[in-house]
């Protein structure tokens, strides 16, 4: 959930990696735009008396999506990943795909969502029916998962992600379009606007589904006999001695284990909130006779 436009130009030496940090001015500004965002609507929602939805939990899961976000893209993750390791630039793109788009979500689950847009901006922006209509239509189930789906295969075919690293400002777009489907499936899993248009096993499904698409990546990843990216296998340095097809297979495992993290997490919140609402209405259905 942070401003995606960053690349450095040229390799970083090994000798130089540790100190490959980058501070471009998008990212910056976008982090930045997006922490007053935040920080305006929470402190909104506290001075009305509703700590209850604005507490001091959901400002640390902004602040840590935040900060997966803007690492990802000014750590030395960057250097590593665009000029050595197809396995970091793999935990580079789960990262502002998967991971950080989710804490965000959750942490602005609730009426902290409405309040993210000062009243202002929200007045005109809502005014818009070509906006309204085309989020209603990509912020559905289906059309979210063939995004993301097709984001994330597309930009990993091969030629496709050669091609990326030698041009910034498509790599740049590639980033958003990560951002941008991440931010889209995990509406479905989480529901900030709490509209509850899909039931819990439909969540489920959902987060299985995305699973699904995940892995048949990861497969292809780390199943293949040889490298698939020439950019990485022609590489005179290896860094930390990590081969090419190793390197490969690491970049299948980082995607796997990333999703098992997140998505088992949400099932297992999402199964345990189904439990103790049935456990609740068991218990007022055994109380209903001994008040009557």
């Amino acid at each position: 959930m942070v401003a995606v436009l960053a690349h450095g130009a040229g390799e970083v030496p090994v000798s130089r990696l540790a100190h490959a940090w980058s501070a471009p001015a998008s990212i910056l500004v976008g982090a930045v735009v997006l922490l007053v965002l935040f920080l305006q609507a929470w402190m909104r929602l506290r001075r009305r008396g509703r700590a209850d939805h604005a507490g001091w939990d959901r400002l640390a899961l902004f602040l840590a999506a935040l900060a997966l976000g803007s690492l990802a893209l000014v750590s030395p993750l960057d250097a590593v990943g665009e000029d050595y390791l197809i396995s970091a630039h793999m935990l580079q793109h789960v990262l502002i795909g998967d991971a950080a788009p989710a804490l965000a979500l959750v942490a602005l689950r609730g009426p902290l969502l409405f309040f993210l847009l000062p009243p202002v901006v929200l007045g005109p922006v809502a005014r818009l029916r070509w906006l309204r209509r085309g989020l209603a239509a990509l912020v559905r189930p289906k059309p979210a998962l063939a995004i993301w789906i097709v984001v994330f295969a597309l930009w990993h075919v091969p030629r496709v992600y050669d091609f990326v690293l030698t041009r910034p400002l498509v790599h740049d777009l590639e980033h958003l379009l990560f951002v941008v489907a991440g931010i889209l499936v995990w509406t479905q899993l989480v529901d900030p606007a709490r509209r509850r248009e899909l039931s819990v096993a439909r969540r489920l499904l959902v987060a299985a589904c995305l699973f699904a698409a995940g892995t048949v990546l990861s497969y292809v990843l780390i199943f293949t006999l040889h490298p698939l990216y020439p950019a990485y296998a022609a590489q005179d340095t290896r860094l930390w001695g990590i081969s090419p097809r190793l390197d490969q297979q690491l970049a299948g495992l980082v995607m796997m284990v990333e999703q098992t993290l997140t998505l088992g997490t949400c099932a297992f919140l999402l199964l345990r909130g189904r439990l103790r609402r049935g456990v609740a209405i068991e218990e007022r259905e055994h109380a209903l006779p001994r008040v009557l």
